[in-house]
């Protein structure tokens, strides 16, 4: 399933809350969000959403690609698929398709835990051989650090990519987001982001709790694990992150 509206809506308007100036940017999007079109499919004029994927090695390197179709450098991204559970799974799809590196290989960042760090609008030319008039892409822009210490092979899809080169964020090709990833000085040093709680009864028998199946985008759902989850913007450290998530779930 795609993500809906609501759940586009609530990320748009929690970035909003860091960005207030971009809210004209953004207004076209948020009144389209109200409307019935799917903001995610390609069809949806004029104007859709797409999602990339802002790789940052232990240098502060971003990845670019270079797309053939334009001839252009730039971070991995596209359309999302119907599915793409979240707009950050589509993000690593894409990166995973055009440059060959899983979703393993990324972790998320510190400072931005999973939100966006740039949501970006902009002109697309007209492509008559695709039947595709000019429009816009409003582009979710979301930051991954890689998790171990060397860059990964790097493996095309050559048929849409011709090229990649990892690039000083002074060099970023997007003057949007050159501008945030210099003001949030990233290290691409990876922290801890999840934590999770061992609780036992003295007898050997330890306290799981069940995933939701049906939320496929959480971490394997249906499935039985320790208390714990992701970190959250408010908390101040994982042991707040524990708490939390024991509160929400014992409650």
């Amino acid at each position: 399933m795609a993500p809906s509206s609501h759940s586009i809506r609530k990320t748009v308007e929690a970035y909003l809350g860091h960005h207030p100036d971009e809210h004209d940017a953004l207004a076209g999007l948020l009144a389209a969000l109200d409307g019935p079109a799917d903001l995610t499919a390609r069809a949806t004029l004029p104007a859709h959403v797409t999602c990339s994927a802002i790789v940052v090695d232990r240098r502060g390197r971003v990845l670019h690609i270079r797309h053939r179709a334009t001839g252009l450098m730039l971070t991995p991204g596209g359309h999302t698929e119907p599915g793409d559970p979240t707009l950050l799974a589509a993000a690593l799809r894409e990166v995973a398709e055009e440059a060959g590196i899983a979703p393993g290989a990324l972790c998320l960042t510190p400072h931005f835990l999973g939100a966006p760090i740039d949501i970006n609008v902009h002109d697309i030319d007209a492509t008559p051989e695709k039947g595709e008039p000019a429009h816009q892409h409003v582009d979710f822009r979301y930051v991954f650090y890689l998790a171990d210490d060397e860059p990964p092979v790097i493996t095309l899809q050559d048929e849409e990519v011709s090229g990649a080169q990892w690039l000083p964020m002074s060099e970023v090709t997007s003057p949007t987001l050159r501008a945030k990833l210099l003001n949030a000085q990233l290290d691409g040093q990876p922290e801890p982001v999840n934590a999770s709680a061992i609780i036992h009864d003295g007898a050997g028998r330890y306290l799981l709790h069940l995933r939701d199946a049906n939320k496929p985008w959480i971490w394997e759902p249906g499935c039985w694990s320790l208390l714990g989850g992701g970190r959250e913007p408010q908390d101040g450290s994982l042991h707040d992150t524990i708490a939390g998530s024991c509160t929400r779930r014992l409650a």
